[in-house]
């Protein structure tokens, strides 16, 4: 069993590198019109500069998993701004793009928690697809589309959940195809379990994300074992991907913490040896890629276990 670690958005080690840096609407507005566009095409490109910074040491560190932040671009979708920005800086996502392909690195994005279609308001769906739109955008100009995942949430139960479920199916007919070849779900803490997950990816066609952390949160009567081959297998021939956290303490028992127990992720990583599957693991940790790198040395302290590269180990 081999598994590669990635992490989210930001190499906390490298010195001011986010990519993320933001410009609210409110602040746009103030700005006179003429300086508008400038900065937001400023803001964009340090968070380009730094996420090609960080691809660099990624490729360092022979991590092949990474997920992009979804504040690449300030504004991209609101309503009253929509700018493009593709065109200005299309050396820079091709700069990206040639890493990416270079280096055969896995990519993907995670929009927020508002981006979902079991909502009943037709304009919750439809900004639900602009931003499905813009995270397509983004992975298409990197030429990122052969290996590239946008991963999202079910969504709200809205005080029916068969109601809520079937609505998700509506909605999302409205989503172009060409984009939900590239979408996963993911279970959640609170709602959507694995079953429910599941059974919408299975129907839909829809690669399953399985969060561990959510499952615990949210278990209910489930037995992971009963459904971790079937979320294996709505991956096909690809590589499943499963993201990992622990929790901040029992009393904020959703929370992540800074870093992951390997005593709180053990279970599943026993569970998944014995169906000998590959799979990837995307830590969601506070401390990010420096949380990553603990939990690789962690797992890989353990008997049985042989650390291939930097960042991938292998389970005999």
């Amino acid at each position: 069993m081999k598994i590669r670690f990635g992490y989210v958005a930001n190499a906390l080690d490298l010195w001011d590198a986010s990519p993320s840096k933001s410009l609210t609407f409110t602040r746009y507005s103030t700005l006179p019109k003429h300086e508008r566009l400038e900065k937001l095409k400023s803001i964009t490109a340090q968070n380009l500069k730094h996420t090609k910074r960080i691809l660099y040491y990624n490729i360092a560190h022979e991590i092949e998993l990474y997920r992009f932040s979804s504040s690449l671009v300030p504004l991209a979708t609101h309503p009253e701004v929509m700018w493009d920005y593709l065109t200005p800086f299309k050396d820079k996502w091709d700069e990206l793009g040639t890493l990416i392909q270079q280096f055969n690195l896995r990519v993907s994005f995670h929009p927020s928690q508002y981006t979902l279609f079991t909502s009943p308001r037709e304009e919750v769906t439809r900004n639900a697809i602009n931003d499905m739109e813009y995270h397509f955008n983004m992975l298409r100009a990197m030429n990122a589309l052969n290996t590239g995942i946008i991963n999202i949430h079910i969504g709200g139960i809205y005080g029916d959940k068969s109601a809520a479920l079937q609505r998700f199916r509506q909605n999302l007919r409205q989503l172009p195809n060409e984009i939900k070849k590239h979408m996963t779900l993911e279970n959640d803490d609170k709602t959507y379990n694995v079953r429910d997950t599941l059974d919408i990816c299975e129907t839909e066609n829809i690669p399953m994300v399985l969060d561990y952390h959510h499952y615990l949160a949210n278990s209910g009567d489930e037995e992971l074992s009963d459904f971790l081959p079937g979320i294996f297998n709505t991956w096909k021939d690809t590589i499943p991907k499963v993201h990992f956290s622990s929790p901040k303490s029992e009393q904020a028992y959703r929370s992540h913490a800074d870093f992951v127990s390997l005593d709180f992720v053990l279970p599943f990583l026993k569970m998944a040896k014995d169906l000998d599957q590959d799979f990837d693991i995307i830590v969601e940790a506070k401390q990010k890629n420096l949380a990553m790198h603990k939990l690789i040395e962690d797992i890989a302290s353990i008997r049985g276990v042989k650390r291939i590269t930097a960042s991938s180990i292998e389970w005999q």
